[in-house]
């Protein structure tokens, strides 16, 4: 549960507040659980709402950044296969509260939109909005990373 709670806090330190408070929750909800599907994705779903609700409480909702005109580009297949498993979380990390949100929601944890939407309390649009921008900037990170400068290589 700590890894669901680190894709969506800015640092570990948060992360843990969110996990602990989402234990309570899950201690507080216990007696409401119906051993109806999974257990492990039931507190999966109440750590999920844990960190939406303390995100709302930081109403960082309205982040903008200029990013409208930002080019679409793809990402070579080397770039990606270049990276690890953490290198692409910190990548995801790094994102904007409002877009790391969004990303997590639906890439992540399967959201759509208007399920995102109520539960951000924003509308559809900002949702798919909010995406794209999460996906541009991470199109920037990824090629940043793959270039010689970035990794760490000498130019050829």
């Amino acid at each position: 549960m700590y890894a669901v709670c680190l894709r969506y806090a800015r640092h570990e330190l948060e992360a843990q507040d969110l996990m602990q408070e989402g234990f309570i929750r899950v201690f507080e909800k216990l007696k409401d659980f119906r051993m109806e599907g999974s257990f492990e994705g039931w507190i999966r779903r109440i750590m999920v709402h844990t960190s939406i609700n303390q995100y709302r409480k930081k109403s960082f909702q309205q982040e903008r950044f200029g990013m409208e005109r930002m080019p679409e580009g793809e990402v070579g297949p080397e770039a990606v296969g270049r990276l690890g498993e953490a290198e692409l979380l910190a990548m995801v990390s790094s994102l904007p509260d409002g877009y790391r949100m969004v990303f997590n929601l639906y890439a992540v944890e399967g959201y759509d939109h208007a399920e995102i939407a109520e539960l951000l309390g924003c509308g559809e649009s900002t949702s798919r909005s909010q995406l794209a921008k999460a996906r541009r900037l991470l199109q920037m990170k990824i090629n940043a990373s793959s270039t010689p400068a970035y990794a760490g290589q000498a130019p050829h």
